[in-house]
């Protein structure tokens, strides 16, 4: 039973290897590390600004595909996107905070 565990153990860590390439190689692209696609950084401007007036120039400014304005106690979906700026605004409308996401 022992021998049967451990077996199954190594089979289910086979998949676990890392790539370590030599100075000069390039990576495999399955491997290689994507671009940032979303930097909130440059759209923390927009913060105390209406946040649908500013929503699609904040976009722009982080270099974001998408956008979405989230008000205060909305239901939102938990999915994680880097190419996604989620703005956040407090009741009167105005941005608190701003990530990817």
């Amino acid at each position: 039973m022992r021998t049967w565990v451990i077996g199954l153990s190594a089979l289910a860590l086979g998949g676990c290897t890392a790539t370590v390439s030599e100075p000069g190689q390039s990576v495999p692209e399955s491997n290689a590390v994507p671009p940032v696609a979303c930097a909130p950084a440059r759209a923390e401007a927009f913060v105390g600004q209406n946040g649908q007036a500013v929503a699609e120039q904040a976009r722009t400014a982080a270099g974001a595909k998408t956008v979405r304005v989230i008000a205060p106690g909305q239901a939102v979906t938990m999915d994680y996107r880097t190419d996604r700026l989620n703005v956040e605004t407090d009741a009167a409308g105005n941005v608190v905070k701003v990530y990817c996401g």
